[in-house]
């Protein structure tokens, strides 16, 4: 975590800062800010929320009981549940996104009933736990004003719904679009893709057509026009949950073009193969009792979801494979296992980014893992994307004090694949040299061979 008492994703908020101190979260009301809390507190939301497992707990603490000299006036200061992995929405696969967005609508309708709405709509005030969204800002809560409009609405849409739709109708992954803009996909970008048949449907008509339409007319104008207008609270809701149950029917297109769709069915394992390496992962897991594993690589999450079977807290895993990630994430959601897949290129892992490129943090600025998994992998890094051996070891080893990894070696079919149609450059890539390179940074606690053709399992415990 970046070792800083303010978070730096939070300074835009006059309302009140997140804070990182002794390994807790804590947030701050400011005089600003303390009416609305106060009246969003006493209408009893908060609790529901938390109770129905949609909010992140918290409890009020006295500022002078954890010594720390605020600079700023402070009302009220609020202790906050601490998430064991903080992910954004560009690292989501589509079914992730969809699960963060229909548990923004059903936090917002909750809130009407009680007169309260939402000043935005940002992805970023989502976060999991597992495979559960859960609403992290409890300053994002204002009391609501009869007949006002729906402010966040061209939010949710550019940050929840245009990158849903970007996939489910033009079979595009919003991921690499998403990370690149951080405030999502406009109306104008995803209008201009859609096929011209698609802007027939009422919904597409009203949340991203006149969106465009509107933004291009304003683009055009040296000054906007600030929308004025009544938005009657029945209209408001019916309009949510039309959102609601539209996005939740949005599904991927049924195409074959994923490569690893269907990698654990056809996989070069045998079935005793399979079970070998299955029991090495749970063994591993129950004699290192890690709370937080990653799994790079995880495709549909058969090995994580043993890790958790066999103790493991949580599991984060990664692929860059959007297909195998849904799978992934809907079983876990369907066996309510704690477990979030995310999408992820290994070789280009999410960096630092937004306001003075600290405002959403690189993957290794983010908590670090107890263990992790790394099951053929290591080949796609050396022989697919021309990482150095040594380098891809150490940088594996770096994440994690302790791990497994799978070798896969040259006279393997997936590996014969891979220089297939290209030349031999990697002299170095033998399990000798592998062996010698792990035992410069880490110790071989154990090792099972796997394949006839040498497939072998290291389990590692890296040097203090």
């Amino acid at each position: 975590m970046i070792n800083l008492p303010s978070d730096p994703g939070s300074f835009r908020d006059p309302a009140g800062t997140v804070l990182h101190i002794n390994n807790k979260i804590y947030r701050t009301v400011t005089p600003s800010g303390a009416q609305q809390y106060e009246f969003v507190r006493d209408s009893g939301l908060f609790d529901e929320l938390i109770h129905e497992n949609l909010l992140v707990p918290y409890n009020e603490v006295k500022p002078d009981s954890i010594h720390y000299n605020f600079k700023d006036e402070i009302r009220y200061l609020l202790e906050l549940h601490k998430l064991d992995f903080i992910s954004y929405p560009y690292e989501w696969p589509f079914s992730v996104l969809r699960a963060a967005a229909l548990s923004h609508l059903k936090i917002h309708l909750k809130a009407l009933e009680k007169g309260i709405t939402l000043s935005d709509a940002t992805a970023f005030n989502i976060q999991f736990d597992g495979s559960r969204a859960v609403f992290i800002d409890h300053l994002s809560f204002q009391r609501y004003r009869a007949g006002q409009l729906w402010y966040g609405h061209r939010q949710f849409c550019e940050q929840f719904l245009n990158p849903l739709l970007l996939r489910t109708m033009c079979d595009i992954p919003h991921n690499a679009w998403y990370r690149s803009n951080m405030n999502g996909i406009t109306a104008n970008d995803l209008n201009t893709l859609l096929p011209w048949y698609r802007k027939f449907s009422p919904n597409i008509l009203f949340h991203v057509t006149m969106h465009a339409f509107f933004q291009r007319k304003h683009d055009n104008k040296k000054q906007m026009k600030i929308p004025t207008g009544r938005l009657p609270l029945p209209t408001f809701k019916n309009m949510l949950i039309r959102l609601h149950d539209w996005i939740e029917k949005l599904k991927v297109p049924t195409s074959n073009t994923s490569v690893w769709k269907y990698y654990s069915k056809n996989t070069v394992y045998q079935p005793d193969e399979t079970a070998a390496k299955q029991a090495f992962i749970r063994n591993y897991t129950e004699n290192v009792k890690p709370g937080v594993i990653w799994d790079l690589g995880c495709n549909t999450g058969e090995y994580s979801f043993s890790c958790l079977e066999s103790g493991a807290k949580l599991v984060i895993g990664f692929d860059s494979d959007p297909d195998v990630l849904d799978i992934a994430f809907l079983r876990a959601r369907k066996e309510n296992l704690s477990f979030l897949p995310l999408y992820m290129d290994i070789a280009n892992p999410s960096p630092s980014q937004g306001w003075a490129e600290v405002e959403r943090g690189g993957l290794s600025k983010r908590q670090m893992p107890d263990g992790l998994l790394a099951l053929a992998l290591l080949h796609h890094l050396v022989i697919g994307r021309n990482i150095p051996l040594q380098v891809a070891i150490n940088w594996i080893i770096d994440l994690a004090p302790t791990g497994v990894i799978e070798f896969v070696p040259k006279n393997d079919p997936m590996v014969k694949t891979l220089l297939a149609f290209r030349e031999d450059i990697f002299p170095d890539y033998t399990e000798e040299n592998f062996v010698g390179f792990t035992n410069k940074k880490a110790r071989i606690i154990k090792e099972k061979i796997l394949t006839n053709e040498g497939r072998k399992l290291f389990w590692y415990e890296r040097q203090k």
